[in-house]
């Protein structure tokens, strides 16, 4: 699933423009301070998600909704939630880090705005994830699903300073590239018939899923090999770099070692 926030001036009507264009099962969330805590309204392929509150909890309710959309949809548009780490659509240029930014309305044109959407990393969960492997040509060969999910330690032990995020950057191109060659090379084994690993970039804070491997498989033994070794191909072999934050102090991994 393709996830973007709106930020800018008309946020929630350029979120609305391109759930309108957008192929699909499409969703959309917005916050209400004053609303319910959370409602959800679903029409045909469209799902329109509001999350209340006064943000206190962060980007946590958002995040909520998006694992929830993740498994069956093919987008989503947040409007105006910075803290929800997204990329952004940036109405009129505001954000330096905007995945695209467009015009003010009514210039602004959804079809360039959501080909640059398709060009953003997805946004998986171990759930989206696994439904996509039930979806595969060969799942009626399958008796197995077998999974990994690594997440952000907040401590080795009791005297351990505290790591409150992790920061991921990774060679574009070059890290897809060797992913999918891993995930090829897996479902050359016998029995293995689909493998889906997906490993998240930019700041994931303690308690986070930072990467995901899926296995789908004949049997039970293909399904658990297959997930260790692509566990352990993906640390050896694609290029990512580990930035650790504690509570003290900020430190890419690779020159500790």
């Amino acid at each position: 699933m393709y996830a973007v926030s709106i930020a800018g001036p008309g946020a929630d009507r350029v979120a609305e423009e391109l759930a309108e264009r957008a192929e699909g099962r499409v969703g959309t969330v917005r916050t209400e301070a004053d609303g319910e805590k959370r409602r959800w309204t679903e029409t045909g392929d469209r799902t329109e998600c509001v999350v209340g509150g006064d943000r206190s909890d962060g980007e946590r309710p958002v995040r909520a909704a998006l694992d929830r959309l993740a498994p069956d949809h093919e987008y989503a548009f947040v409007s105006d939630a910075p803290e929800a780490r997204l990329p952004t659509v940036a109405v009129g240029g505001t954000r330096e880090e905007a995945a695209v930014s467009v015009s003010e309305p009514p210039a602004f044109d959804p079809a360039s705005a959501l080909e640059a959407v398709r060009d953003t990393e997805p946004y998986e969960t171990l759930e989206s994830l696994v439904a996509e492997v039930k979806r595969s040509d060969l799942a009626a060969y399958s008796g197995a699903i077998a999974t990994f999910t690594g997440r952000v330690r907040a401590k080795e032990d009791e005297a351990d300073e505290r790591t409150r995020c992790l920061e991921f950057e990774k060679y574009d191109g070059v890290a897809e590239d060797r992913m999918a060659t891993i995930e090829a090379e897996l479902e050359e084994r016998a029995g293995v018939l689909d493998v889906r690993l997906h490993h998240r970039t930019g700041r994931i804070l303690d308690g986070e899923d930072i990467v995901f491997v899926v296995v789908l498989a004949a049997h039970r033994g293909e399904a658990f090999d297959a997930v260790e070794d692509g566990i352990d191909r993906l640390k050896e072999e694609v290029p990512l770099f580990k930035k650790e934050v504690t509570d003290d102090e900020a430190f890419w991994v690779h020159q500790r070692e």
